[in-house]
């Protein structure tokens, strides 16, 4: 399936003296950056008109236009896998992710992903870059997400995030009694010795806001509201592991629970044989690409949360 694309984006002045590829990849965020360089290779991304090179510098005010043939990117197969849609339209679809759901394919999950079902329910979205998909939800975390179902959606839809517009409230349960309420403001990025963890870093991240409410408090737990401002990875999973509090059964920043622990209250058993970061995508709003009016969704807490919290409720009262 193929589709045609024609677009036009208007250098600023604060882009002088950049590159050509590195501006188109800013102006045109919903395509990939080798998509980026094979059009401007190919003469379908252009400068006022005129085929250009991707390390010509950028003076400010010319037009960048795009006149492509959008094919599939990549070697995604379409795989009938459930899908739980809260809402659907022309322009976006809105999904409640369960658990042990890999989002898009990587290594070690070319398959059996989101990105996959999305592609057998809605054929259409094979010509939309990444199938639609603007942000994650990591593997082990529930709950709601949206996607574009044309590219001017996409577009806009990561406008608003990279404007930190859109609205995404969880839920999570952590370790310990946090503050009843607070705000981490401190850049994640890789982890110096573990390629496969975030960290907190104090120079070369990424900046990262996380807001956090304690709704309810337990005997060493806490039941939280947060809200994101960016969108990081594991970007509230490192933030509370920062303050102390990691997600309850979170294997990667959580060091569980001690022998020494589990020997002197039982009750802790059924706790650490939960098999997934106790966290859920609860909310999502944002400003609807086609209508401009504001629209919400907020899901229920999945079954498993739900027990943990009874749970705690009756033994850690």
């Amino acid at each position: 399936m193929t589709s045609q694309v024609s677009q036009v984006a208007i250098v600023s002045a604060q882009h002088s003296g950049s590159r050509f590829d590195q501006v188109a990849a800013s102006l045109f965020p919903g395509f990939s950056r080798a998509r980026i360089q094979s059009w401007i290779k190919s003469g379908e991304l252009t400068i006022d008109g005129r085929k250009a090179k991707p390390k010509t510098k950028l003076a400010g005010n010319e037009h960048l236009v795009l006149e492509a043939t959008l094919v599939p990117e990549g070697e995604w197969q379409a795989q009938d896998i459930p899908i739980n849609v809260v809402y659907e339209d022309t322009s976006i679809i809105v999904v409640n992710k369960p658990s042990d759901l890999v989002v898009h394919p990587a290594s070690g999950n070319w398959d059996g992903t989101l990105l996959n079902g999305l592609l057998f329910r809605f054929p259409e979205l094979e010509a939309v870059p990444r199938a639609g998909i603007v942000h994650r939800l990591d593997k082990d975390t529930s709950g709601l997400m949206v996607v574009a179902r044309t590219l001017e959606a996409q577009n806009a839809l990561v406008s608003q995030l990279q404007a930190r517009t859109v609205t995404r409230e969880y839920r999570a349960i952590a370790m310990g009694i946090c503050e009843p309420k607070g705000v981490v403001d401190k850049a994640i990025g890789r982890h110096p010795a573990h390629r496969t963890k975030m960290a907190t870093v104090d120079s070369g991240g990424k900046p990262a806001i996380t807001h956090f409410e304690r709704l309810e408090s337990f005997e060493g737990f806490s039941y939280l509201s947060l809200k994101l401002e960016t969108g990081r990875t594991h970007q509230i999973r490192v933030h509370m592991a920062y303050l102390g509090h990691a997600l309850l059964g979170d294997t990667v920043y959580n060091k569980g629970f001690t022998a020494q622990q589990l020997n002197k209250d039982q009750h802790l058993h059924y706790l650490s044989a939960f098999p997934r970061q106790a966290l859920h995508a609860i909310k999502l709003g944002l400003i609807h690409p086609d209508t401009g009016l504001y629209c919400e969704w907020q899901s229920e807490l999945p079954e498993d949360f739900s027990a943990i919290l009874a749970y705690l409720n009756q033994h850690y009262r």
